[in-house]
């Protein structure tokens, strides 16, 4: 039976019996994946330099020169994202247990069961074809559309990506939600950079803390003589965005009073500066962000609904940072090597456990303070890789005081439940990806896949 397209792979098999080789070349090429063969260590290490495999099949155990454990080496540091299954004698099932911590994906015991090898090659191309296809995706965004600058890989951010291409070259207006340091302003300049308007403005205002006058004067602007101190005219944010887009963060602290006036100039397209009675015509794109409920402002009358529904075209919910844990590690390379280049550090990376805090981290702050707390640590490290001893006090504390209450949470429970409550936790943190959730507790996926079908665990 032929596998789907989207999950064959291209595979090496690393095998110096020539029989047993050809079995399984001939059992994996009958699902449609693509094999090529070699019979010896070395000659492996040099198929992997040349090319991106996806799974390598390698015996442990290769006569004279390079072993499995030195082609799982060769492919964990060439191509990390390909999956390594290894081939073992029950002697030898110990060593394989140590490879899977060390990032070997599956092994399997001789004598060769090829309906076992077929079906651990097609979970492992089933993953790495899901990380293809997300790869791809980020790739086609990224160049036609200029989303470099979003960070992530997490269904959510895939999604909020896919709505902004397809928003984006449209008028409509867009309301873009979320917690204080999501990057609701980010994503407001990728809708401009890809609209229709990107040769005009940008021009964002934040309306929080601003008097009804204050945010008059900076929205439409004032003649000469309009209050004191007005020595000159001043033409304000919707004029200046003309042709382009104008950003009104914080929508929902504007004063009611503004809101009316805005309501006005988003009706009509025109607006009347401070001290005159002459109307001029704008044509802006207006996009909004808050953090706060609109529609239960709305209910409370502190929100016109009117305005609501004028600004709400096109709703884009940003989920917080703890609610897409799996974006971290990545957030965590791309802020390293922000701040590498901001000031001139050679930091290579973060130490597994380090990175494990910071996945726990509850991070209110969302994505600037992670990007703070790294930028940080960066500069202040005497290493060239962070590690525990870098992290700030705050997050230290408060993650020592979350596991208190967590182990206080267990006591009392056997072995097993608690076991079972933190593989559920871990896949949850994750978002249900099992090759995370395995570093975090430090297993194989092989020994997390069976713990999860043991206790019964959605995936």
């Amino acid at each position: 039976m032929d596998t789907p397209a989207e999950t064959t792979a291209e595979i090496l098999i690393v095998e110096d019996e020539p029989a047993h080789a050809e079995a399984i070349q001939e059992g994996l090429s009958r699902l449609g994946h693509r094999c090529a063969v070699t019979a010896d260590g070395q000659q492996a290490i040099d198929e992997i330099n040349r090319r991106p495999f996806d799974i390598v099949v390698t015996d442990l155990q290769l006569g004279a020169g390079p072993d499995g454990l030195d082609v799982l080496a060769a492919a964990s540091q060439t191509i990390p994202g390909a999956k390594v299954i290894l081939i073992t004698a029950h002697s030898s099932v110990d060593t394989c247990r140590r490879a899977l911590q060390q990032g070997a994906f599956d092994y399997i015991e001789k004598p060769l069961d090829l309906d076992e090898l077929r079906a651990v090659v097609s979970r492992a191309a089933e993953m790495t074809a899901q990380k293809r296809i997300i790869h791809d995706l980020r790739r086609q965004l990224d160049e036609k559309f200029g989303f470099d600058s979003i960070i992530g890989n997490s269904p959510a951010v895939l999604q909020i990506l896919d709505t902004i291409r397809r928003i984006a070259p449209s008028d409509l207006p867009v309301l873009l939600l979320g917690e204080s340091g999501t990057g609701k302003d980010m994503l407001a300049s990728a809708i401009h950079q890809n609209s229709n308007r990107r040769e005009g403005r940008f021009v964002a205002i934040n309306c929080a803390g601003l008097s009804e006058t204050l945010l008059e004067d900076e929205l439409f602007g004032h003649v000469k003589g309009a209050f004191t101190g007005a020595s000159g005219e001043r033409p304000g944010r919707f004029e200046h965005a003309d042709g382009g887009t104008l950003f009104l963060d914080e929508v929902g602290d504007m004063p009611l009073t503004m809101q009316a006036k805005l309501l006005r100039v988003l009706e009509n397209g025109e607006v009347v500066r401070v001290g005159s009675n002459e109307p001029l015509q704008v044509d802006v794109r207006i996009l909004s962000a808050t953090n706060s409920d609109l529609a239960r402002r709305v209910q409370d009358k502190k929100f016109r609904e009117d305005l609501y529904f004028r600004i709400k075209g096109t709703t884009i919910a940003i989920p917080p940072l703890r609610e897409r844990r799996e974006d971290i590690p990545l957030l965590i390379e791309h802020f390293i090597r922000q701040a590498n280049e901001k000031h001139g550090r050679t930091v290579k990376g973060i130490a597994s456990d380090a990175r494990r805090v910071l996945m726990a981290h509850q991070w209110p702050g969302n994505v600037r303070q992670l990007r703070n707390v790294v930028q940080n640590m960066v500069v202040l490290t005497e290493r060239d890789k962070l590690g525990l001893d870098d992290l700030p006090e705050d997050i230290h504390d408060r993650d020592d005081a979350i596991a208190v209450a967590q182990m206080s949470h267990l006591a009392g429970i056997s072995l097993e439940d608690a076991e079972k409550q933190l593989i559920d936790n871990t896949l949850k943190m994750v978002g249900g990806n099992r090759e995370q959730a395995a570093k975090i507790l430090g297993i194989g996926e092989r020994t997390l896949y069976r713990k999860i079908k043991e206790y019964g665990l959605k995936q």
